[in-house]
């Protein structure tokens, strides 16, 4: 059930492919609001991985973990790590570009850390906590030059969504090294997919996701799209992302938010979105926040 990550060449490899994946995952959910709801999109990317991922689960059914703790941690993960950041994630893509979407999503590891310290009790150096200064003054810079900069006086809202999306993973990335070590990748994102589906599916029918004129080219064509995110940028993605969590460590798997920004501001620039000086500074400052981050303590 597990592949093994466990040389650098392969971590960062599995860097890349989840940036140019997750980083491109912006543009899809973009394409997908045109003609679906923030509801609808993210309750249908959340069904479409549960369903790619339901196989797995009943097939290992017997392999769920027995320990309360590990019950608890799967749950986490469903919430923390998939159901809530996908809306927050596709409420907030209504008004904010791509590119500075995945500016603000640089913040994981800054959060990774602090709840790390708080609630998991791990050790940091000096520059994790200077990381984490620098990364929110960044994260300011960014937000305030978004709610009133050169992109229309976008509300405060829509950028704190995705800051509490960031917190969020942070808390799940946290729960995998701490809670589920003794578990396989491959099991925690079946299983908290698939703890989602029945919720996700009832939504789809509230929604009358399934009443849309899908006879209509344009809305089959945002379909698949959704429908690739689903598989590819949920499911798979996930799936790959928690294993990389278990070769490493939350901070090493979340600085792939590093990367992120340059994809998902590289396809915003291709679709004719702006990005002030302004947001450019601010997203400077969070890559240098969350180098520091990275950085080991010496003794």
């Amino acid at each position: 059930m597990n592949w093994n990550i466990d040389t650098p060449s392969k971590q960062f490899s599995t860097l890349a492919v989840l940036a140019i994946v997750w980083g491109s995952s912006f543009i899809l959910m973009k394409r997908g609001l045109e003609f679906y709801s923030s509801i609808q999109v993210a309750e249908y990317r959340l069904f479409v991985a549960g369903i790619s991922l339901l196989p797995i689960a009943l097939r290992h059914l017997n392999k769920f973990p027995k320990k309360r703790k590990q019950q608890l941690g799967i749950l986490f993960v469903a919430l923390f790590g998939n159901f809530f950041p996908a809306f927050l994630f596709a409420e907030a893509q209504t008004k904010l570009p791509s590119g500075v979407t995945g500016m603000l999503n640089s913040l994981v590891p800054l959060f990774a850390l602090i709840i790390g310290l708080i609630v998991f009790r791990t050790k940091s150096g000096i520059n994790q906590f200077l990381g984490v200064a620098l990364g929110l003054v960044g994260a300011i810079t960014l937000i305030y030059f978004t709610s009133n900069g050169e992109l229309g006086n976008i509300p405060f809202s829509y950028s704190l969504m995705v800051v509490s999306a960031t917190v969020c993973y942070a808390i799940s990335v946290n729960t995998i090294k701490a809670w589920l070590h003794e578990v396989p990748s491959v099991l925690i994102t079946a299983f908290a997919f698939v703890f989602l589906g029945p919720f996700v599916t009832v939504g789809l029918f509230v929604e009358d996701f399934w009443s849309l004129p899908f006879s209509s080219t344009a809305h089959m064509g945002a379909l698949g799209y959704l429908t690739i995110l689903g598989v590819v940028g949920t499911g798979a993605a996930v799936l790959l992302f928690n294993q990389l969590i278990k070769f490493t460590s939350a901070l090493f798997a979340s600085s792939v938010t590093y990367l992120i920004p340059i994809v998902a501001l590289a396809w915003g620039i291709l679709d004719g979105e702006s990005i002030s000086l302004f947001q450019l500074a601010g997203l400077l400052l969070i890559l240098g926040g969350v180098y520091l981050v990275s950085v080991r303590k010496t003794s």
